[in-house]
């Protein structure tokens, strides 16, 4: 037995907090560790070995819960994996958590740097970040620690997955409840994923954000008012894709 579900979404986006969210309810099996992510779908070596493969190292057990699942973040981000989880898990449930783009980035930036990945400040960063991308080490090519603004466009990476899996298997989260709905957000999740809903499963989970309680600079706000122009066609996207509740950010 696979998973029934599978938690993805934008890297700094709360894809941890998730994963602990279910990890506490008695009737959610979780694969472990939390880390190193299971990738199956994503590295090709990995996949190479089989689903055979995915389901003994991530899944024994699970046959005894109601739901189980995975969460590898960055399977959002790369249209195969879409192809790889259809052809394999055609029923599964998909969890994607989103972030206001601008914040997003700028919060991948700091965990760059504080992993000594980025020497450039971030507006430098944002200037590089195509040549980066083209001239990644293939040892680098699933981190992508220099993917600050493509990150952020949410509806271009979902498609594949609304292309190929009904509507009523998806569904989109704001990293907004997190931080001010939480119990809200932990029942919605708990229903849809088919477990009892829980919303006391939230109090005392912190948003696992290490670079963020780390650095106290802010973003400028010309930087800021800068980027957001930049996403205004994809914002307008991802709320024609998804939905009127992605059609204003809470994050300032």
């Amino acid at each position: 037995m696979g998973p029934t579900f599978i938690i993805a979404g934008a890297p700094r986006s709360g894809t941890t907090w998730l994963y602990e969210l279910l990890d506490r309810h008695p009737d959610v099996y979780m694969a472990k560790p939390v880390r190193p992510e299971p990738k199956f779908f994503l590295v090709d070596e990995l996949y190479a070995r089989g689903i055979q493969y995915y389901v003994d190292q991530w899944f024994a057990g699970a046959e005894r819960y109601r739901a189980s699942g995975e969460k590898s973040t960055n399977y959002l981000e790369n249209p195969t994996v879409a192809e790889r989880i259809q052809l394999h898990l055609p029923s599964v449930k998909l969890v994607f958590i989103l972030r206001e783009p601008a914040h997003r980035a700028y919060s991948n930036w700091l965990w760059s740097r504080m992993n000594g990945m980025e020497p450039d400040d971030f507006e430098t960063a944002l200037a590089r970040e195509d040549e980066r991308e083209r001239t990644l080490a293939p040892a680098l090519r699933y981190a992508r620690p220099h993917a600050y603004f493509s990150r952020g466009l949410y509806a271009q990476m979902l498609q594949p997955y609304f292309a190929r899996f009904p509507r009523e298997q998806i569904r989109c989260l704001n990293f907004d409840d997190i931080i001010r709905r939480p119990g809200e957000l932990a029942a919605r999740l708990h229903r849809f994923v088919g477990v009892a809903p829980r919303p006391g499963d939230a109090a005392g989970l912190d948003v696992v954000n290490p670079s963020e309680k780390r650095e106290q600079e802010q973003m400028p706000h010309e930087t800021l008012a800068r980027l957001r122009e930049r996403y205004a066609s994809a914002q307008s996207a991802l709320v024609d894709l998804v939905g009127p509740e992605f059609a204003d950010w809470e994050e300032a």
